[in-house]
């Protein structure tokens, strides 16, 4: 029996309409009905149709891990991708040319945005410092008398001193490869590449990111000890902001 015919017969003895299937797993009707009669050129590429396969066989009540290796053998083992191939289109799309700020004034206002905080910085420890002092110099020694039995002294206890609100990224690949991108608010790239299976990688960061997944369902994604939930089979685009601790994602397919 191949692939389509099991899915197929799966969906039936579920009591599932191909409608139904649809709206479990938001793959359009056309392309389930394809793949139930062997036909994957609509899914877009292997990659996808991995994903549909698996998608829709969790829908269905089988294991997809017989399916997916009859796939590969029909179609090959999965190969390392390129970010091309994760998020080009398959049709060309037409985009309207957008004229954004110069490299150089970006450039600029970053440098700015830095020499400020900095300033501010320095200032305020500054003032801290000198108000200490000044405390120090106006309060007056008190001498004890010979007859007054001494008070023992009371030392202050410390403050801890503020630590900067940080948004810390760990990406853990499980069984297959995961390309990852991330950039900056600014838009400037900070790392792009692939994290090979088994393997992960951390980040930490002070200002908001975005983080883009090209096989989510392959990795963990942890920001902050907290994991993330990642209920897609498509790639992914994540923005995380280190001082409201708000996350808003993106899904590209």
């Amino acid at each position: 029996m191949s692939i389509g015919e099991s899915l197929a017969d799966a969906r039936r003895r579920a009591g599932l309409s191909v409608s139904q299937v649809s709206q479990q797993t938001r793959i359009r009707e056309s392309i389930i009905r394809d793949i139930e009669r062997d036909d994957f050129t609509s899914c877009g590429g292997d990659f996808y149709a991995r994903g549909h396969i698996r998608s829709i066989a969790s829908a269905v009540g089988v294991d997809p891990g017989p399916l997916i290796s009859e796939y590969d053998t029909q179609h090959g083992p999965p190969h390392a991708m390129r970010a091309a191939d994760v998020f080009e289109p398959s049709r060309p799309i037409k985009i309207r040319e957008r004229h954004g700020p110069r490299l150089g004034m970006i450039v600029i206002v970053v440098l700015l945005a830095i020499i400020g905080y900095s300033a501010y910085h320095l200032v305020s420890t500054r003032d801290h410092n000198s108000g200490r002092n000044v405390a120090a110099i106006t309060t007056p020694s008190r001498t004890p008398s010979p007859t007054a039995s001494p008070t023992p002294s009371t030392k202050p206890s410390p403050t801890a001193s503020p630590t900067p609100h940080d948004v810390v990224i760990n990406v853990s690949a499980g069984q297959e490869d995961c390309w990852v991108q991330l950039t900056s608010a600014s838009g400037s790239q900070i790392y792009m590449g692939t994290i090979p299976a088994g393997s992960s990688m951390t980040w930490t960061e002070y200002k908001t990111v975005s983080i883009q997944l090209g096989n989510p369902a392959a990795v963990v994604l942890t920001v902050n000890g907290k994991r993330q939930s990642l209920n897609t089979v498509y790639p992914v685009t994540l923005s995380f902001s280190p001082r409201s601790g708000s996350t808003s994602g993106a899904q590209s397919g």
